[in-house]
């Protein structure tokens, strides 16, 4: 009877993937199941309905999902998450291309190659998790016990920090050095926090919170604490981008508003949506926000980038080449955004309502729980926090722009099928009381979301609708030019 029970859960642990112990004839077993390698750290606000992260996520998906976790834990700015997807896709990338008869990377091109009998799955993951593990390292040190803990998890040594292109750990680690190294001169400035590069800066407003030097020019807000809003990142335009020949290659037009009156038509629609929120309209505000503390918009889209893959049961060679592709253009949409921006220096909705409609009546949102009321103009506020950059061309709708370009170009259609139910009473402008229904957001198309997410900043209160069509145009651009650069490495043409 005791051998036939040790026989019986030593199966069952060999099924599972288990270890067994037989301590004594007693039979005193001790079993160590898998431990299951989910995300560590701080989920989105707002998942998707369907298609989130599952223990069944090849190692593209799992290491996605674990730079999002570390954008969120360290409240990372949206340009600054661009380059961290980046260089972890990118790293992944290269050391996949390894085992690929075809594909080069992007800094050792073919380089690591190994011979078609390696060629396999778990050889593929494994090169792909030492890679992305130790961009992570270099990226967030702070967060390296749960990267840890993580490899742990996927049953890797994090110790191994061989160099020997024999072996997968040794192809992962080559791969993300030589990524870090190229990466390391930039222009990002990562050494030093990412802090302006330029002395004694690249940046100097025109306006302060107090003065009104220029109404057509960016006005730095007073923050809660009293402190005064910088421009984030001002130096961007600086960083090697992935595809484009310079941060100029596909800059939008002038803003046309350069004159006061036309400012007041913009302003006209800006006070529209403010009166006329609704709990979808301030949802889907909210929904689109990617503040500190989310995935950030780059990082949203690499949410619905992992919902495809799930839905259309993507396979690691796949997924390894989408995010290549979407992240190289995210990182991009950031350099093309914030070069416009500090270009164009525009000035945002709140200072232009705060100008021109100074001691007159305008029906507006007033505030949380006031709904809409008559209110002087000087005393407008957004739905939304106002954002430490100028305003134009929308960042957002430029991230959403390559975005959706990139997924419609590697899908092959624009067919999305994405759904959210946000709950009952979990704004976070108006908590307990919005939205008083749940509220359902779907998007057919990647279309549709690329044009949803543009407009809830204006329904937020923080854009004009030039600077959303001009980014979504921007950064569809941006993403046909990266998924073309993309593809050059994936079929081993690129120069």
């Amino acid at each position: 009877m005791t051998r036939r029970l040790v026989m019986t859960v030593a199966l069952v642990a060999a099924l599972v993937g288990a270890t067994l112990h037989a301590a004594t004839a007693d039979v005193q077993l001790v079993i160590r199941l898998p431990l299951l390698a989910l995300p560590i750290g701080p989920g989105p606000l707002f998942p998707m309905d369907n298609y989130g992260p599952t223990p069944n996520d090849d190692v593209v998906l799992k290491w996605n999902e674990q730079t999002l976790m570390a954008i969120r834990q360290f409240k990372t700015p949206p340009p600054i998450a661009t380059r961290a997807l980046d260089i972890v896709h990118t790293s992944a990338y290269d050391a996949w291309a390894a085992y690929d008869p075809v594909a080069v990377g992007t800094r050792l091109g073919g380089s690591l190659r190994r011979p078609a009998a390696e060629r396999t799955t778990a050889y593929k993951s494994m090169a792909i998790s030492y890679a992305a593990y130790r961009a992570l390292l270099n990226l967030y040190p702070a967060k390296a016990a749960d990267f840890t803990a993580f490899m742990t998890a996927l049953g890797y040594d994090p110790n191994d920090t061989s160099t020997d292109p024999a072996t997968p750990a040794g192809v992962g680690n080559s791969a993300a050095a030589a990524v870090l190294a190229y990466r390391a001169g930039d222009g990002s400035n990562q050494a030093g926090g990412y802090a302006d590069t330029c002395v004694p800066s690249c940046y100097q407003p025109v306006n302060t919170p107090d003065t009104i030097n220029d109404p057509m020019r960016w006005q730095p807000l007073r923050n809660a604490d009293g402190t005064v809003q910088k421009f984030v990142t001002p130096h961007w335009r600086n960083v090697t981008p992935f595809a484009l020949t310079g941060p100029t290659e596909f800059q939008p037009p002038a803003p046309k508003l350069t004159s006061l009156l036309l400012l007041d038509n913009e302003i006209t629609d800006t006070l529209l949506q403010s009166a006329t929120l609704t709990d979808l309209s301030k949802m889907r505000a909210e929904y689109w926000a990617d503040g500190p503390g989310t995935e950030t918009p780059p990082g949203h889209w690499c949410m619905f980038a992992q919902a495809v893959s799930r839905a259309r049961g993507y396979g690691l060679d796949q997924d390894v080449k989408l995010f290549f592709a979407l992240d190289g253009a995210m990182l991009d949409a950031s350099i093309a955004a914030w070069n416009a921006k500090r270009t164009f220096d525009y000035v945002r909705p709140i200072t232009a309502v705060h100008v021109r409609k100074k001691n007159q009546l305008v029906l507006a949102w007033a505030g949380p729980y006031k709904g809409t009321r008559l209110i002087w103009g000087q005393d407008w506020q957004p739905y939304l926090p106002t954002p430490a950059f100028p305003e134009y061309v929308s960042g957002h709708s430029t991230f959403s722009g390559a975005g959706a370009k990139v997924l419609q170009l590697f899908t092959g259609a624009d067919t999305f099928g994405g759904r959210v139910t946000i709950k009952p009473g979990s704004s976070t402008v108006e908590p307990r009381a919005t939205p008083l229904l749940p509220v359902v957001l779907t998007w057919l198309t990647f279309s549709s979301a690329r044009e949803e997410a543009g407009n809830s900043r204006r329904q937020g209160g923080i854009h004009f609708p030039e600077a959303d069509q001009n980014g979504q145009a921007v950064g569809a651009q941006v993403g046909a030019n990266a998924y073309s650069k993309a593809l050059s490495y994936i079929h081993g043409t690129a120069g």
